[in-house]
């Protein structure tokens, strides 16, 4: 089966799991998509078929196609992209990919756990993204700097970085509060300057310090100590 003739066959198992009331109010969070491209399938659904998928020939063949039609379609060419074990085909693909996503739903959903043993080459990766030219490959860099180098692999680098982003995108900088809030809670002692010394821009600054308000994760103490670094406006 060619690529071609794979697209009109995903696209029917894909209409097949249709929920239009998901589709109609998942659309509504997503104002970068046209609605007519979102099928209405739910993640674990499409999670469950993506599983099943992923075993045959035609997969192969359908990470061959982009750009993509439907939302639906991207998310899927994601969780086929995370079934990759080799390191190196896995970051091709994914180099690919990045460029065409274009809402944050897809961007998140994606966490390709095959790079959690190669941490030491994978950040070269995210230094380039962070400085990409596409939004969503921006918010993907500092997704992974999130999900993966907030432990051990922890530098005072890497919250650097993500401070230092310009960028006028709610979706880039939404991400870089999710970040530095979720450091607060991961490495407050060490992230805690970035908002003494009011090293980003002011709107991500006082989101931050929203966000990490919000948290469960922060103790009283930290979230009254917070309040007092918001930049009043």
């Amino acid at each position: 089966m060619t690529p071609k003739e794979v697209i009109p066959k995903v696209q029917q198992d894909l209409f097949a799991m249709q929920d239009l009331e998901y589709r109609d109010f998942h659309a509504k969070l997503m104002p970068t998509v046209e609605k007519e491209s979102v099928i209405g399938v739910r993640v674990p659904v499409l999670r469950t078929y993506a599983k099943k998928f992923g075993k045959t020939e035609e997969a192969k063949q359908f990470l061959k196609i982009l750009p993509h039609q439907y939302y639906e379609e991207n998310n899927l060419h994601g969780l086929l992209i995370e079934q990759i074990k080799d390191y190196e085909l896995c970051i091709e693909e994914l180099e690919r990919f990045l460029p065409h996503i274009d809402n944050w739903a897809t961007c998140d959903l994606l966490a390709v756990r095959t790079v959690k043993n190669h941490l030491n080459s994978y950040i070269k990766k995210i230094d380039r993204w962070l400085e990409s030219e596409y939004i969503y490959t921006i918010r993907f860099g500092i997704n992974m700097l999130m999900r993966y180098y907030l432990e051990e692999e922890f530098k005072l680098e890497y919250p650097g970085k993500v401070a230092a982003i310009r960028s006028e995108e709610y979706y880039v900088n939404m991400a870089r509060a999710w970040y530095f809030a979720t450091a607060l809670a991961k490495k407050y002692d060490q992230v805690l300057p970035f908002l003494e010394e009011q090293k980003m821009d002011v709107w991500t600054h006082n989101k931050t310090i929203q966000k990490a308000i919000e948290s469960y994760r922060i103790t009283p103490e930290q979230k009254e100590y917070l309040r007092t670094l918001k930049i009043r406006q």
